[in-house]
């Protein structure tokens, strides 16, 4: 896993964060709550982009270059 960067959920995103996710990620940010805003990592895994938000929700590309929306599975409710 190849480490990237992190930014605050309704700021812009930092260069390195792929084009093909950007549009993808501001849809996620507008179902995000009032109060304040979850951070975003980006990760690099076997050469593709991952963001996830402190939520647990994650944006990734799949295969066919698609930016699909997901979540980690296994996080508490005292983690969300």
């Amino acid at each position: 896993m190849q480490l990237g960067t992190r930014w605050t959920a309704g700021s812009q995103p930092p260069a390195s964060v792929p084009a093909e996710l950007r549009e993808t990620i501001a849809k996620v940010e507008e179902h995000l709550l009032e109060g304040p805003k979850p951070g975003w990592t980006l990760t690099w895994l076997e050469g593709r982009p991952i963001a996830e938000l402190d939520t647990g929700v994650t944006v990734s590309l799949a295969p066919d270059g698609r930016a699909v929306v997901g979540h980690i599975d296994g996080m508490d409710d005292d983690e969300r």
